[in-house]
């Protein structure tokens, strides 16, 4: 397979204008650590953005970061820390799930919408993303949003590279609106509540005025014995200290409460964040599960008595992380139906390639979405170019 590793947007339009003309497909990548994610592709060349890097705006004033697309996430995070402030949205890491080594991006980031524990207090990943410079399958440099929260410059093609895997544009340049980093944190645990009364408790913690800003459910088995229903604070002292005693009075009724000081809850958030409660064993299939938190506990429920499984959620309920076996179609056929059942939409993340070549990796698409997605890939790549069928076969 051909390595391509343009250094400047130029040599990056060449690249994919060439394959265009001959229709060689090419998959595209940041650091590596996500190629596991999707189905596996067959292509003639790599187009790797790591030789597009560095910070080309940071505005601590405005709360704006520009970066080129290969820039090591860690750099940007560092850059940001130094300033006091961070990305809001808690960008995961796929390494210990998958396996993979190398340096996460931000354009991988960008382009896998990546969004952790803090998705439901400052939304996702596309939510924080102003704007973008991204080579399409024709080999045209495009430009979308700006560098200000205000800008208005048509249609929002920004968001929908978040999410799109690479399968419409190839990113260069992004953008991101940054925050403040809070002073410390905490996290409220509450002990030995089932599925059903752990979203209950997340759900009245979210509910509350008290700024939580991560809500998780850990069932008996995934990480200690018993079960946790976690909820996270972040501030000041002062207001940390005000807000858990009031949300300690609040969940009183789901009973008793423990407080976590930050170096313990860190350290919990960050295994929550990157799904290391489920990464062992490394041969189980793992699912990324998003419904309704009231629907949750019953899709668990259904999905259990069809298949072995280990799950957690996040997102007050919203998301679900589930371990089954690997074997067969590593539970695609039951997963996918129980979800759509639920309204929801599941997403086979870690399967050995030959499941991820055989099943459905994304939620199936009724027709009239598949047509939608069908027209916009053409749109954006009318040849094929950019990581054919690494979402849908055909698209």
């Amino acid at each position: 397979m051909i390595a391509h590793a343009p250094a400047n947007e130029a040599e990056a339009q060449a690249v994919i204008a060439e394959a265009a003309s001959r229709r060689a497909p090419l998959s595209l990548e940041g650091g590596g650590t996500k190629r596991g994610i999707g189905r596996p592709t067959q292509t003639d060349g790599v187009l790797t953005s790591r030789n597009l890097s560095g910070i080309t705006l940071h505005e601590p004033a405005e709360l704006v970061i520009a970066a080129r697309s290969g820039t090591p996430l860690a750099e940007v995070e560092a850059a940001l820390a130094a300033k006091g402030q961070r990305l809001p949205f808690e960008p995961l890491d796929y390494r210990a799930l998958l396996g993979s080594s190398g340096e996460p991006t931000i354009g991988g980031m960008a382009a896998a919408n990546l969004s952790g524990p803090r998705r439901i207090q400052a939304g996702a990943c596309r939510d924080s993303f102003l704007g973008t410079r991204f080579v399409n399958g024709r080999g045209e440099l495009v430009k979308s949003g700006g560098r200000v929260m205000k800008n208005v410059t048509g249609l929002d093609l920004t968001r929908l590279m978040a999410g799109a895997h690479g399968t419409l544009g190839f990113l260069t340049e992004v953008t991101f609106k940054v925050l403040p980093m809070p002073q410390t944190q905490a996290t409220l645990v509450i002990a030995g509540l089932d599925d059903e009364r752990g979203v209950a408790a997340l759900s009245a913690g979210l509910g509350s005025p008290f700024e939580v800003t991560g809500a998780a459910h850990l069932p008996a088995g995934i990480g200690e014995a018993r079960a946790r229903t976690v909820l996270r604070l972040e501030g000041s002292s002062v207001a940390i200290a005000y807000r858990s005693e009031r949300l300690v009075s609040l969940l009183a009724p789901f009973g008793k409460t423990e407080i976590v000081g930050p170096e313990a809850s860190a350290a919990l958030w960050l295994d929550i964040r990157d799904v290391r409660l489920l990464a062992e064993p490394p041969e189980s299939a793992i699912w990324r599960i998003s419904v309704a938190p009231s629907r949750g506990p019953g899709l668990v429920e259904t999905l259990r008595r069809k298949l072995e499984a280990r799950h957690f959620s996040d997102w007050g309920g919203g998301l679900i992380w589930l371990a089954c076996p690997a074997t067969g179609d590593a539970g695609a056929a039951v997963i996918h139906v129980a979800t759509a059942a639920a309204g929801g939409h599941a997403t086979l993340i870690r399967a050995p390639d030959a499941v991820r070549a055989a099943v459905e990796v994304f939620q199936p698409q009724a027709e009239a979405v598949a047509k939608l997605s069908r027209g916009v890939k053409a749109s954006f790549d009318p040849l094929g170019v950019l990581e054919p069928g690494r979402m849908y076969a055909g698209i």
